[in-house]
């Protein structure tokens, strides 16, 4: 069912409206790839780094893309919230320059807007994924326009089932090395 906004859309647009609405999932190649840049993020926010959380932004939002096949987005972390007239807080925008020479700019905020609190590892997580989706929309599933349908927050959904347990989930312990063979009968520990 359409959102209350459908009716007041151009038939182009909710021709785009209902093409979004038909794709429900994205499916990342390999989520794993990601577990360390996931992990970053929940560490830098428990930090309260802005620099630290910057980075790790910036490395899930091109793994993503890596993964997909498709053109990486610039990434900014804010440090407050800004605020609407009505004191409603802004978690993040995806934005094109009017060149379309830069690419998407994905923006989150980091910190509440009334208490400067920082967010919740999950909630900036799916804010990122989320303004992510946006670039998705025309990178991926080549639309001719972005809207909040049903299909689009499934998608975003199914991007997070896959990234969240990342940072929970120990990181794979890397293969061993073989021992080397003893030069010697001596270095066996033994005396002969």
């Amino acid at each position: 069912m359409p959102y209350d906004y459908y009716r007041n859309l151009t038939p182009k647009q909710r021709k785009s409206y209902r093409e979004s609405d038909r794709i429900a999932h994205v499916e990342l190649g390999d989520p794993m790839q990601l577990q360390g840049a996931v992990t970053a993020l929940r560490d830098a926010l428990s930090a309260g780094d802005r620099r630290r959380v910057q980075r790790a932004c910036v490395a899930v939002a091109r793994g993503v893309c890596d993964d997909l096949g498709i053109s990486r987005v610039r990434v900014q972390v804010g440090g407050r919230r800004p605020t609407d007239a009505d004191g409603g807080e802004l978690f993040g925008q995806c934005s094109w320059d009017e060149e379309e020479t830069k690419g998407a700019l994905v923006e989150v905020w980091m910190r509440t807007a009334k208490r400067g609190q920082v967010v919740a590892f999950k909630t900036l997580l799916r804010t990122l994924i989320h303004e992510l989706c946006h670039h998705l929309d025309y990178e991926l599933h080549g639309l001719d326009n972005t809207f909040h349908t049903e299909g689009f927050f499934r998608r975003e959904s199914s991007i997070m089932r896959q990234l969240v347990d990342l940072a929970a989930a120990p990181e794979p312990e890397p293969e061993p090395e073989p021992d080397p063979e003893p030069e010697s009968k001596s270095q066996l520990g033994f005396d002969f």
